[in-house]
């Protein structure tokens, strides 16, 4: 990301914006491409042949072979995209937000049904902006 943004500076936070739209198309490409169920079992039955036919970066490339949730957010994947890989793993959205928590899925539930996590701690990522 070249521009700097106030939400830059909230931990865990990856917003998808325009910037990351551009950076993350090919990926986002890959992911509605999983809407036909064609192109969702060519993807099952081999993996990187599949992803050879868009143009991922390596790290993006990395990130979906490896299931690294977060880092296909960091990468300029949408959620609302990337999720449609978990679901050709038979995994749910609540499942993919447990993982890129750090908790298992019946914890993340609970955590969401108590209110969500506390926003202690977790304001900015350096203390000087938060003293502001």
């Amino acid at each position: 990301m070249t521009q700097s943004n106030d939400y830059d500076n909230i931990p865990g936070t990856y917003v998808y914006n325009a910037e990351r739209g551009r950076i993350g198309y090919a990926l986002n490409m890959f992911c509605m491409s999983l809407n036909k169920a064609e192109n969702r079992q060519s993807f099952k039955e081999n993996e990187p042949a599949y992803l050879d036919k868009f143009t991922l970066t390596p790290e993006q490339r990395r990130t979906v072979l490896a299931r690294d949730w977060l880092g296909m957010l960091k990468v300029g994947g949408n959620i609302y995209y990337t999720i449609k890989i978990a679901f050709c793993d038979g995994l749910t959205f609540q499942d993919v937000a447990g993982m890129m928590s750090g908790v298992p899925k019946d914890t993340y539930v609970q955590m969401m049904l108590a209110g969500g996590r506390s926003v202690e701690g977790n304001r900015f990522k350096d203390a000087a902006k938060a003293a502001e």
